[in-house]
């Protein structure tokens, strides 16, 4: 009997990837973009095995984890570093590699129990790392696919990371040009605040930065800062 599977999924390295690797996994493939979209396909009668949410923007309803098995994807071995901006505060903690877990979503925060790991490195600006991850993500998958394995509670001392705000991107007053280069890139993805200072009227943005002996280069864009 074919199974269906559905993918939640928003990021462009994510849909990038789905349309990479799905074609080459067993059994039906569904991709959705927004709440709307999901909570429309099961209602239509979808009886999925999995449901995946690899960086997905909204929490899952209880009505839906409770009904299908989800499954979620965070960017640290659990339950190290449970809750929001994983990335940003594992760079932020000098870390330079992680572990990407795939746990089965319940209803506390990045609390269910694991069905797999494995490891990611984190050099490189933002935008190549979600890439990175989103490759690994498959790699997840497909093994829950072929595997179908138990997941198992989480073991050890629970550290909880709290979600980093855009004001938080202000280029902070380092003295170490490693610690500038960490926070530009740690910030410096599509679709997110990039790291910045003000001056005046303007706002100053960094990406695409790189170190190189006492220097640190940097494209650099100025806009006139939004009043209020």
């Amino acid at each position: 009997m074919t199974k269906d599977y559905v993918v939640a999924t928003i990021r462009p390295w994510n849909l990038a990837a789905f349309a990479r690797h799905a074609p080459t996994l067993p059994g039906r493939w569904h991709l959705v973009h927004a709440p709307e979209e999901l909570e429309g396909l099961l209602a239509g009668g979808l009886r999925p095995r999995y449901v995946f949410f690899p960086h997905w923007s909204w929490k899952v309803p209880e009505r839906i984890f409770q009904t299908y098995e989800c499954v979620g994807f965070h960017m640290t071995d659990l339950p190290y570093g449970r809750g929001g901006s994983p990335l940003q505060n594992l760079i932020v903690r000098g870390c330079g590699t992680t572990r990407l877990t795939a746990l089965r979503i319940e209803a506390g925060l990045d609390a269910g129990p694991i069905y797999a790991q494995c490891d990611l490195s984190l050099a490189g600006r933002a935008q190549e790392i979600y890439e990175r991850a989103a490759e690994r993500v498959y790699e997840l998958i497909g093994l829950i696919v072929h595997t179908e394995p138990q997941a198992r509670p989480q073991k050890g001392e629970v550290v909880v990371f709290t979600r980093r705000t855009p004001e938080e991107g202000r280029l902070p007053e380092a003295d170490d040009l490693r610690a500038l280069y960490d926070h530009i890139r740690m910030l410096d993805a599509e679709g997110y605040p990039h790291a910045f200072l003000d001056h005046g009227p303007w706002r100053i943005e960094f990406v695409e930065a790189e170190v190189g002996g006492d220097v640190l280069h940097a494209r650099v864009s100025i806009t006139r800062r939004t009043q209020g």
